[in-house]
């Protein structure tokens, strides 16, 4: 088991979230994707994106419906900063997730987060596993829960 997979694993069972981290027999690593391979609308999967905070070198997290995309202008004003580009390595350093497989939890530094109103309006929604292959189903409370994350519009 990858290590990144286990980190999820243990921050769903530490949350007390009893989901199943479910490996597809095709990549999840877009919205599309990983809607397919777990039989649902495209909104019901969680995108992680993660941006880079211009004034504080910061990761933050926005947490978008599947079919939603992000509202730079949106963004940048629930941040309160202007917001870049995370590349790779800040991705790494800041999630311990490669991207494309980019978990919402069992990230190895706490981050602010967003979270696309969207999300809120299924009953059960898929997000990324930890690895491009993996996802598991929760609830959007339990998604708010353990991001902490704050429900505002930043798509567009």
């Amino acid at each position: 088991m990858s290590k990144s997979l286990a980190r999820v694993k243990r921050a769903l069972a530490d949350a007390g979230i009893a989901s199943d981290v479910l490996e597809m027999g095709a990549e999840t690593r877009t919205a599309a994707q990983a809607a397919e391979a777990a039989g649902c609308d495209i909104d019901q999967i969680a995108k992680s994106i993660i941006f880079k905070g211009l004034e504080s070198g910061e990761a933050v997290l926005f947490l978008t419906a599947g079919g939603n995309r992000v509202d730079d202008a949106k963004a940048a004003a629930a941040a309160g900063e202007p917001l870049g580009k995370a590349d790779a390595a800040l991705v790494r350093a800041q999630t311990g997730f490669a991207i494309g497989g980019v978990a919402p939890l069992g990230h190895t530094s706490p981050m602010r987060a967003f979270c696309d109103l969207r999300l809120t309006e299924f009953a059960r929604i898929w997000a990324a596993g930890g690895t491009p292959r993996h996802i598991f189903p929760l609830t959007p409370h339990q998604l708010l829960r353990v991001t902490n994350a704050q429900v505002i519009d930043f798509t567009g």
